[in-house]
């Protein structure tokens, strides 16, 4: 199946907090999106594996989503090295998106910035004739996507574009929810933690309608980039 965008996370839940509106987005309008997680945040202080999984798969349908996968890195120790970037080239390969989303490549969480890493080399690696993957036993074809972005997570990053998503707002608040382990439950007896905060909810938030009001919006979200980016037409610009 190709992809029109697949988005890469660390993290499932991720995406949600950081482009999930944009995924919304593309969705509704007939895109294809994916996400491919890495790990199950087995290593996180609130719910299991196996509950993080079915709540990334509710996030999923929320979002209309055409696939989502997850590798199984093992979460805090997964490393740039070889066999992970080929993990990752071979979902390229195997989706074959226009656009690829990763992670932030700063922030407050290690993982983040190391997954970012590792798309950015695996973009790379997926593009080069001689570098052989099977899949499933069956051979793959070299495949390189035409634009890598990056969103912004905890840490606020100065964007490079900004996406519009207003409208869009409300179905990504309802993916967020789906990952109920993750956040705040007045009735709950889960220790705090950095994100389940009820002040963190609301600095995404007001990101949200920050990042939409400089561009004229209700809402929008930040994104950055490895490279210059290129206009054919200016007029086109906001």
């Amino acid at each position: 199946m190709k992809l029109d965008i697949l988005a890469f996370a660390a993290h499932p839940d991720d995406v949600e907090m950081s482009c999930g509106a944009t995924i919304v987005k593309y969705a509704s309008l007939g895109r294809k999106v994916g996400i491919v997680d890495f790990t199950t945040g087995q290593m996180g202080t609130r719910g299991t594996p196996e509950l993080r999984l079915q709540e990334a798969s509710r996030a999923a349908e929320i979002m209309q989503l055409v696939v989502r996968e997850n590798l199984g890195f093992e979460d805090i120790f997964f490393k740039n090295d070889i066999d992970h970037q080929l993990e990752v080239v071979k979902m390229i390969r195997k989706y074959r998106p226009e656009i690829i989303l990763a992670n932030a490549p700063q922030d407050r969480h290690p993982d983040h910035g190391r997954a970012a890493e590792i798309v950015k080399a695996a973009v790379f690696l997926s593009g080069l004739a001689k570098l052989e993957t099977t899949l499933d036993g069956e051979p793959q074809t070299p495949y390189r996507p035409r634009s890598v972005y990056h969103y912004i997570q905890s840490t606020m990053l100065k964007p490079d574009f900004v996406e519009d998503v207003s409208g869009y707002w409300q179905q990504r608040q309802e993916a967020i929810a789906a990952f109920a382990s993750q956040f705040h439950d007045p009735n709950g007896n889960e220790p705090e933690t950095f994100i389940s905060s009820p002040i963190f909810l609301q600095m995404l938030d007001a990101r949200g309608k920050m990042l939409g009001q400089s561009i004229g919006a209700e809402y929008g979200e930040g994104f950055v980039v490895n490279r210059n980016l290129g206009v054919n037409d200016m007029f086109s610009l906001r």
